[in-house]
């Protein structure tokens, strides 16, 4: 748990729906988040879908994502966030990626108010 800061994963798929419908959803090049913020709720998801890729790609995927997360999650509010990976983010350098995943918590809002 302490590896993602705190966060636990989700695991359920009815948890995933259930953020999918009722969250907010914002999209950049390779990387879509899904939101939902609810005080004292500390949960995360990372897929990537066949679409990427075989098994060796979309693993790959979720663990750039999830190393990214592990960076940022710190000055993160607190609510459910998933991280879906699209079709170029094994395209993408580390440097593109990592401003994709910044531009897209800024637009959630996600950031606690002290930590920009």
């Amino acid at each position: 748990m302490d590896s993602l800061g705190g966060f636990s994963t989700l695991k359920q798929h009815k948890e995933f729906q259930s953020i999918y419908k009722k969250g907010k959803n914002i999209h950049t090049q390779s990387v879509v988040l899904f939101s939902l913020p609810k005080q004292a709720i500390h949960k995360v998801g990372f897929t990537a879908t066949k679409k990427i890729g075989n098994a060796v790609k979309r693993n790959r995927a979720k663990r750039r994502l999830r190393a990214l997360f592990c960076e940022y999650s710190h000055t993160l509010q607190d609510g459910t966030y998933i991280f879906v990976a699209k079709q170029s983010i094994n395209e993408v350098s580390h440097q593109q990626l990592e401003a994709d995943f910044k531009k897209i918590l800024n637009k959630s809002k996600s950031f606690k108010a002290d930590s920009q």
